[in-house]
């Protein structure tokens, strides 16, 4: 386990950068020096999961999710795909937590694949990293467990109990072992913020055709519901899952992930995506962000409601062409901790005709009952904006996004990213003043998974009146390391 601290001469030119923005009174943000989260990697030394054509990326990190204890601000953990493969998942999952704010980390490798110690040795892939902290402190973790090569997958859940140096044996919330037609993906797990020992789990079980990199099979039916489990001592033990978004043929929940008011309801977030023809609704065909919620801690839920179409057109090099891997798919909620005030951000491409994916924002004061109708959140700039997280922290809605603001006409060889942060007055819809993270960085040396690939979300966590913020940047031509987590406290 290695502490990790602020790098080199790039990452002093970072930082200058900023300042200089911070300067120009383009930034309404104060940063804390940006530190490298992630070090070598603990899977370096490990052969497990090749396949025919696919590659991987040694040393790069992507997806990170991160989490503030509740219990100890100074405690802060992030979980990321580690040696990520080109056809689907990683060697495994790398828990990074720091003890100190932020300003140092360590890393540990947490028990979800075979390259592991103390991973399951059916599956040596993991993928779609998560972890949550409760109120005293317990720090719960899963993953999406599957193989290179066959057909068995499974959703695998892990805790910690000393701020994350130390994980759990994993427990196993689902499995499925020997057949195409299944496939669980894009896991969350919430922990309560207000009882001690609860977390919640959600995510989307395919049915026939599947996302695994190695199913052959295809069927002119397929369905994707949302199931949940729950644990109510700590992770020791987890419900039997139960479907709680039921979907009908050719149609699919992506992206689930649960947010608990400060009245104890939870409300599950999703794309809802429904096929065309008869089976599908006109206004609703395609892509939904959509919610459900239950008022009894997980026991019953209401039926789905959609809050708007999603729609995203999915995001290339502006120059080339070439594909970005992004959330485009994947709505991400916040809800405000003291009045309950429901925010969720996406991909959207409503506000240039179509042209290209932007960042879309809308609310709810009457818990879901009504919302506002989706706004920008970003500056507009002529570019794709991209990968949006939002949190609500000492009266701001913070919200983090990618974009390409700095790609110059005719450059084909780079492709220069930006991370920014732009904040609004809960109770509005008011962003501005964006603060200018850490960039531009050359999208081109992320690892190649159907698309340049620095995840399909990146991490924002609340703490105090500021926001701890986890994310991936790519380290310019370096193919040995071409991803880093980076972390930065921000304060509106």
């Amino acid at each position: 386990m290695i502490a990790r601290r602020p790098r080199d001469a790039a990452l002093f030119t970072m930082l200058l950068a900023a300042l200089m923005l911070n300067m120009s009174g383009a930034s309404a943000a104060t940063l804390s020096p940006l530190v490298v989260a992630s070090g070598a990697s603990p899977f370096s030394g490990c052969t497990l999961g090749s396949a025919p054509g696919a590659v991987n990326s040694p040393n790069a990190e992507v997806e990170p999710w991160v989490a503030v204890n509740p219990a100890n601000s100074n405690n802060i953990i992030g979980a990321w795909q580690q040696d990520r493969w080109s056809d689907g998942g990683a060697r495994g999952l790398v828990a990074g937590y720091s003890m100190d704010g932020g300003s140092t980390w360590n890393e540990v490798a947490q028990p979800f694949s075979a390259c592991a110690a103390g991973g399951p040795s059916r599956y040596n892939r993991a993928s779609d990293p998560w972890v949550s902290i409760g109120p005293d402190g317990t720090a719960y973790s899963v993953s999406i467990s599957f193989q290179g090569i066959g057909l068995d997958n499974a959703v695998l859940a892990s805790t910690s109990h000393d701020g994350g140096a130390t994980w759990t044996a994993p427990k196993t919330l689902i499995e499925d072992l020997g057949s195409p037609q299944f496939f669980n993906d894009k896991e969350s797990v919430t922990a309560d913020p207000s009882i001690p020992g609860t977390a919640y789990a959600v995510w989307d079980r395919l049915v026939s055709p599947t996302d695994n990199p190695r199913a052959t099979a295809h069927a002119a039916a397929y369905a994707g519901p949302t199931l949940f489990s729950k644990t109510t001592d700590s992770g020791a033990t987890w419900s039997s899952p139960t479907v709680i978004v039921p979907t009908a043929n050719k149609q699919q929940t992506i992206g689930n992930q649960i947010v608990v008011g400060p009245d104890g309801t939870l409300y599950n977030f999703f794309d809802l995506i429904l096929g065309t023809g008869k089976n599908g609704v006109d206004k609703l065909h395609g892509l939904n962000v959509a919610y459900t919620k239950s008022t009894d801690r997980g026991a019953s839920w209401t039926a789905p409601q959609v809050i708007a179409k999603l729609n995203t057109v999915g995001v290339t090099d502006p120059n080339t062409g070439a594909p970005v891997r992004t959330g485009d798919i994947i709505p991400e909620p916040a809800v405000d901790p003291v009045t309950g005030q429901l925010y969720v951000v996406w991909q959207d491409s409503r506000f240039n005709g179509g042209r290209f994916d932007e960042v879309a924002i809308s609310t709810s004061t009457n818990g879901g009952a009504t919302w506002s109708a989706p706004a920008r959140a970003n500056t507009p700039k002529g570019v794709p904006a991209f990968t949006p997280s939002v949190r609500v922290a000492g009266g701001k809605v913070g919200i983090t996004y990618y974009d390409f603001r700095n790609l110059t006409i005719g450059n084909t060889d780079t492709l220069p990213t930006d991370y920014w942060f732009t904040a609004s007055p809960v109770g509005a819809i008011a962003f501005g003043g964006e603060t200018h993270v850490y960039g531009p960085f050359d999208m081109m040396t992320a690892p190649v998974a159907r698309g340049f690939f620095v995840g399909d979300y990146a991490g924002l966590a609340s703490v105090g009146s500021s926001f701890a913020s986890l994310s991936v940047r790519a380290n310019d031509a370096n193919t040995s390391n071409r991803t880093d987590t980076v972390f930065t406290a921000i304060t509106p």
